[in-house]
């Protein structure tokens, strides 16, 4: 008997862990937000790069802790939203508005008005279909701001770009995500891995990478934004 409750206690301890795991991509977001703040463009999106390193492996931990059963009382998928928002939504948008790369003025306003589409986007119950593809751009807007960074357009262009990506979070389109769509997902790991190391050199570099690893980024836009093109619908629940 004593056996029984000791391992049950430390199930539950585990599973509380887990949700604490999660949690911490919060301190993360306001680590990224304060060097935002500071102009410290390359140590926010490291620490955005953290937060994607928890965002990706706290799921398979709640699988692997069943949290559902061991720690109900904390709602996992809300905690995760909750950070989610924080780091890919509310931290990079200050960066942006932060930076001079939008233009003066209506770049602030503008940012401002993508929290508010984000916030709804995060909370539109369509926001995934059963396939595991997203629906409409996902606003993943830390991925979005890195490439402003890196490609270094004109304030204008950025703008232009912005706007087109948070138009795109409501269209009838479809985007991967990376580790739950199966098709050509090796493909696309290979291309996300890729992703990563270039972003970590484009923000060791300061923002100032070689034109090589610029267009390494553009490649691999090109590939994200062509994939779902082999879906048969893009409202599909299929």
């Amino acid at each position: 008997m004593e056996t029984a409750i000791v391992a049950g206690g430390a199930k539950r301890a585990a599973g509380f862990a887990v949700h604490v795991f999660t949690a911490s991509g919060a301190a993360v977001a306001l680590i990224a937000l304060n060097a935002a703040y500071e102009r410290e463009f390359a140590a926010c999106f490291g620490w955005l790069g953290v937060a994607l390193f928890i965002d990706g492996v706290d799921g398979s931990l709640a699988r692997a802790a069943r949290v559902r059963e061991t720690a109900p009382l904390i709602d996992g998928v809300t905690l995760d939203l909750v950070v989610d928002y924080l780091t890919y939504v509310l931290a990079p948008l200050v960066a942006l508005a932060r930076s001079d790369l939008l233009p003066n003025g209506f770049g602030f306003w503008l940012t401002v008005a993508v929290a508010v589409a984000s916030a709804l986007y995060f909370s539109d119950t369509r926001m995934k279909t059963r396939d595991h593809w997203f629906r409409g751009f996902p606003a993943i807007w830390n991925v979005a701001a890195l490439y402003l960074f890196v490609l270094g357009l004109p304030p204008w262009a950025n703008a232009g770009l912005v706007i087109g990506c948070a138009a795109l979070m409501f269209a009838p389109i479809v985007f991967v995500h990376p580790m739950r769509v199966v098709r050509y997902r090796a493909i696309t790991l290979v291309f996300t891995m890729a992703w990563f190391s270039l972003a970590g050199y484009a923000i060791h570099a300061n923002f100032e990478p070689d034109p090589l690893v610029r267009g390494g980024f553009v490649v691999a836009a090109v590939y994200f934004f062509a994939l779902p093109l082999t879906r048969r619908s893009p409202w599909a629940d299929r």
